[in-house]
């Protein structure tokens, strides 16, 4: 009986309002934790793929998100690369590169800088300004180790704003908007 006690008081004291910044559940109070269950870990899906780049992305704070049939990564507001690695249409899997709107894509500077670089065949022309460094290439690490490079000393021909980003509402900082009167 006594350890029944024991357990409901050490169970109520986890219970007990956690800080605000430590929300990261939907519950607002620390769960108690259920000793003797052992549960397989879930999977949170498939991470990227080509884990170098993010490493050499890592001082810009590089966001990772899950998009189409592969993962975006942003930097700031601007989606610069998108990583892919799926068996279907592998021809199109590995760095596709987003150019900015005033990158000349004709410029034979980019074609220097990744020789093996082309269309994506999934998109079928209709976005030209994303390109691919593909997978399979004998260089592939090189050019997109290269890429990394220039996205760090940023680089005006990389990037964009995509337009759910630009219409989102900008999020204003929390201001006492309360009038002051002063008496005197």
């Amino acid at each position: 009986m006594w350890r029944c006690l024991a357990s409901l008081s050490a169970a109520s004291e986890s219970l007990q309002p956690q800080p605000a910044i430590r929300l990261l559940s939907r519950y607002p109070y620390a769960m108690p934790a259920r000793h003797g269950i052992d549960l397989p870990a879930k999977s949170k899906g498939r991470s990227a793929p080509y884990p170098f780049i993010l490493e050499a992305l890592a001082p810009l704070e590089p966001e990772v998100r899950p998009m189409f049939s592969g993962f975006a990564v942003y930097v700031g507001d601007k989606i610069v690369l998108m990583l892919r690695d799926t068996p279907k249409h592998p021809e199109d899997n590995g760095v596709w590169l987003v150019f900015s709107e005033t990158a000349n894509l004709t410029d034979p500077g980019i074609r220097r800088d990744f020789p093996s670089i082309r269309l994506i065949g999934l998109l079928g022309g209709k976005i030209g300004h994303w390109r691919l460094i593909p997978a399979d290439s004998s260089t592939f690490e090189s050019e997109a180790l290269h890429g990394c490079e220039l996205l760090l000393k940023q680089d005006a021909r990389f990037g964009r704003i995509p337009q759910s980003r630009k219409t989102r509402p900008r999020r204003r900082p929390a201001t006492d908007n309360r009038a002051v009167h002063v008496v005197g």
